[in-house]
């Protein structure tokens, strides 16, 4: 271990000397308070820690003590329904010791349950040849968690022993004779946080994360294993977008991260996340979910490190061949954080003073996130899909972390102030938003859920397009100016917003769409367009049209329970035709 002492205290970065022995990245303990500390650059025997604890008090001459090893997180039984904060320190636990709701500092917590039994189930045998990533046993974690318990990376040999029983997480279950000697192994492994986990491959995207959100799975779906950004201004509904998807989207563990935020909006998490029940079990959500909360008021070094402790663990359980969904909210608060370490470390400021390292920070941390094949002597596929949401000032998505995040993700929801004034939500704008997986997933939606698919979506994006182009005509010379035409497609474009992408996040049936139920609303939606043209072409008139009495049952359809939509769907196409006959006296369909 390297000692030194303290030189200088400049808020969270503290400045040691005497530690020529130390190496970059390693975690060091300051003063007599033991505050955690890692060391981010060297010049000689100083080196640069930045704190992740309160320094108020702290002076020169005050010790510091490497302590060899880069800050790494405890990956075992005890991960799941725990909250965590940007360190992996348990904040439940914290309350105990300290007794009261402050954070204090210098406090040591061990980040998994020491003293829990867990039931290990053996899967292999004495005798068996294992390497990294084989899983040699599992522990129930939750209800819903079944926990694999695997070789580390780094171990390859024999099976010496293998038990079965209760154990603590510091029990040896397994004793592994590798060609170095036997290695005993717990639950438990070590990771460092700045560096990904390994797999054998990353896999091209080939099926897309379900979220049961109409304009995300129509219009703009995401991979799973895919990276998506949700920028946007403040209000706009991208912290209850991430709810959302961590809700409904269809992954088997939830790892959300609080990177920054507001207190008053991390704690509406923490309640509500507990009291949500889960789709798939009826059991609370907290059982599949991880929660790492490092807010606003916490110190600014450890929202640093929030991101990569949270990517880790999700790692871990892609391993084991889940499919993970993680929710870092925000990324700009990150950034932030990296900009005040930088400025406090006398950087050469970049654009708009974030550091020039800024693109590439931002691209180990969405590059982690993948399709793999994972380590073993099994085949197991793990996905690990990444969304983060990005607080641009003022909603001006041309400042450097959202244009840095836009090089390198490949879905971008761009909410929309003006859509959310209007209470339209989720305010993801259709013109300013893409999805570069959308030829990939072409394929699946054609082949799982209807060949017509992409089709109506194509047709609906087509309406909406066309109809920004004649908002501009009409703010001009007004509505009766255009053509009947013209005015159909304003109708079906309307129609489109309104009873198709406006979804309620706290109704009990429009909250969540199966794409079965997606495909009839787009068909319901496009069978009024596609009368309406029918009908011009034989002579109707458009207020007729307009004014059909089945709009009504097309708008109300997004509200018809799961198990009722082919009936209502029946029921409306029936209306369409009954009603079709009042107007050019044909059968509409």
């Amino acid at each position: 271990m390297s000692r030194g002492v303290i030189k200088k205290v400049a808020g969270p970065l503290v400045i040691a000397e005497g530690m020529r022995d130390a190496n970059m990245y390693d975690v060091v303990h300051v003063s007599e308070h033991n505050l955690i500390g890692e060391i981010i650059e060297m010049h000689g025997d100083q080196a640069s820690i930045q704190v992740y604890e309160e320094t108020a008090g702290l002076g020169p001459g005050e010790p510091v003590v490497s302590l060899g090893r880069p800050l790494s997180v405890e990956l075992g039984p005890g991960l799941i329904s725990n909250i965590y904060d940007g360190i992996q320190r348990p904040l439940d636990e914290i309350m105990k010791v300290s007794g009261g709701n402050g954070l204090e500092r210098g406090i040591s917590v061990p980040p998994l349950p020491e003293e829990k039994l867990w039931d290990f189930e053996p899967t292999v045998s004495e005798g068996a040849e294992v390497t990294g990533g084989d899983i040699i046993g599992t522990v129930q974690e939750t209800i819903v968690v079944n926990h694999k318990i695997m070789v580390p990376p780094d171990v390859k040999g024999r099976v010496k022993e293998i038990k079965k029983g209760s154990f603590t997480i510091r029990d040896t279950v397994a004793v592994i004779e590798t060609e170095k000697g036997d290695r005993e192994l717990t639950m438990t492994q070590h990771w460092p946080v700045r560096s990904g986990r390994p797999y054998k491959t990353k896999m091209a995207p080939k099926k897309p994360l379900i979220t049961g959100q109409r304009v995300i799975d129509t219009f703009f779906p995401i991979a799973r294993g895919g990276v998506a950004a949700v920028p946007g201004p403040f209000g706009s509904g991208k912290t209850v977008i991430q709810h959302q998807l961590a809700k409904w989207a269809e992954a088997d563990i939830v790892v959300y991260i609080g990177c920054g935020e507001r207190g008053n909006e991390m704690t509406d998490v923490l309640n509500e996340f507990p009291e949500l029940k889960d789709p798939k079990t009826g059991e609370s959500l907290m059982e599949r979910t991880v929660l790492i909360a490092n807010t606003s008021d916490m110190p600014v070094a450890a929202r640093e490190a929030s991101i990569y402790t949270g990517i880790t663990i999700a790692e871990y359980f892609r391993d084991m061949g889940y499919s993970v969904a993680l929710m870092a909210d925000s990324t700009s608060r990150w950034a932030e954080a990296l900009r005040e370490m930088s400025g406090r470390l006398e950087e050469m400021p970049g654009e708009e003073g974030y550091p020039a390292y800024l693109g590439s920070r931002l691209a180990q941390f969405y590059e982690r996130a993948g399709q793999v094949i994972t380590l073993g002597s099994e085949e197991r596929e793990g996905a690990l899909s990444v969304i983060g949401a990005v607080s641009p000032p003022g909603g001006d998505i041309s400042e450097p972390v959202s244009q840095a995040t836009l090089r390198i993700v490949k879905v971008f929801w761009g909410l929309d102030s003006n859509l959310a004034y209007k209470r339209h939500f989720p305010a993801i704008n259709w013109l300013t938003s893409y999805s570069l997986y959308l030829q990939d997933m072409e394929k699946w939606f054609n082949a799982n859920v209807a060949e017509d698919w992409m089709e109506h979506r194509q047709a609906m994006m087509a309406l909406l397009q066309e109809e920004s182009e004649l908002e501009e005509i009409v703010k001009m010379v007004g509505m009766d100016a255009l053509s009947p035409a013209d005015r159909l497609k304003m109708e079906a474009a309307r129609s489109i917003r309104e009873d198709f992408l406006h979804q309620n996040s706290f109704h009990e049936v429009d909250t969540y769409t199966s794409l079965k139920k997606q495909h009839l609303m787009m068909k319901l939606v496009m069978a009024f367009y596609d009368f309406g043209v029918k009908a011009l072409a034989d002579g109707a008139n458009i207020e007729e049209i307009i004014s059909m009495p089945v709009r009504e049952s097309i708008g109300r359809f997004k509200y018809v329970h799961e198990d009722e939509i082919e009936q209502a769907y029946d029921k409306v196409m029936a209306e369409f035709a009954e009603e079709g006959k009042n107007i050019d006296g044909k059968e509409a369909f």
